[in-house]
This record gives C-alpha cells, sequence and structure tokens, in this order.
C-alpha cells in the first residue's frame, strides 16, 4: 500500500497549511476565542496531520475509515518513519499490535528483527507469537498471598531467533 501524511490545519476543518492560503482571522466578539477572558488558539493549537492511506488491493481512504488492524499497520508505519528519522537508543511499545492478524503481526515482527539491530525495543503485549520473538520476557504475576512479582526469562538465541 501507499500512504500520505499532511499537515492540516482544523479552522472551517481539514484545511491545507502547506501550500495552501491561510485562512483570515475573525474580529467577531460573538466568537467564543475572541471573548474577553479566552485565550485566542495559537497557529500550533490549529494544527493537525491528515493521513491518507491506500492499503494493498484497496482503494484511498482516510485514516477515520480504516479497519482497526490497517489503522495500527498504517501508525507502525508512521512510527518506524518517525523512529529512521530521529533514531534513539530505544523505543517503547504498548500493545501496538493488538489488532493486528496473523500476516501482519509477522509484517510487525519482521521489523522489530531488522531495527532492533539498531535499538532496542520495549515492547508490551498479550500475544504469544511477539513473546516467542523476544529476547527476554518480563512478566508480572500475582501470588495467592495477592502479592506482585516480576518474573525475567532470558530466551536462548535458537528460541529467540524463531
Amino acid at each position: 500500500g501507499r500512504g500520505r501524511l499532511r499537515l492540516v490545519a482544523e479552522r472551517d476543518g481539514p484545511a491545507r497549511v502547506l501550500g495552501g492560503q491561510p485562512q483570515p482571522e475573525s474580529d467577531d466578539p460573538d466568537e467564543p476565542d475572541a471573548q474577553e477572558g479566552g485565550e485566542a488558539p495559537t497557529e500550533e493549537d490549529l494544527l493537525g496531520v491528515e493521513i491518507e492511506i491506500t492499503p494493498a488491493g484497496k482503494e484511498m481512504k482516510r485514516l477515520s475509515l480504516l479497519s482497526g488492524g490497517e489503522k495500527s499497520m498504517t501508525a507502525l508505519a508512521f512510527l518506524f518513519a518517525v523512529f529512521l528519522a530521529r533514531p534513539c537508543p530505544f523505543y517503547i511499545l504498548d500493545e501496538v499490535e493488538a489488532a493486528l492478524d496473523d500476516l501482519n503481526i509477522d509484517r510487525f515482527l519482521e521489523l522489530l528483527r531488522v531495527y532492533s539491530k539498531q535499538a532496542q525495543f520495549i515492547v508490551v503485549t498479550h500475544q504469544k507469537r511477539t513473546m516467542e520473538a523476544a529476547d527476554c520476557l518480563y512478566g508480572v504475576s500475582m501470588g495467592g498471598d495477592g502479592i506482585s512479582k516480576v518474573i525475567s526469562r532470558r530466551l536462548p538465541p535458537a528460541e529467540a531467533a524463531a
């Protein structure tokens, strides 16, 4: 698939900011932001991101019209693009693959394998397949006495590479 990300201003609905004409500010005292005591939003407050995606074999859609799995894959593509543009020593991902089907979990795990050579990933997950791909697992378990304890397990290289 393909995607397009645009910076937009939210005034009277999404409007193009880059390459578009700015909309004039209103001097109408009846508008909420122009009333005494209210702060007018700054230009930065009005900016947002509009995402349009063309999933493989489908027509272009806005993010709001995508399925949960398509939204997750779009978010992951955006995150990994940011990771490439602004590398960090580690990243924390919290259940990002929860809405993915088996094929897309495989794609996500492949991204983790490729980029784990450049950075460390801390992934919160309930997916067994994601856990199986990890080098090390940490879990929290509560015993019969109601006290939580942290359990860790480092996986052997052969098991971690599976």
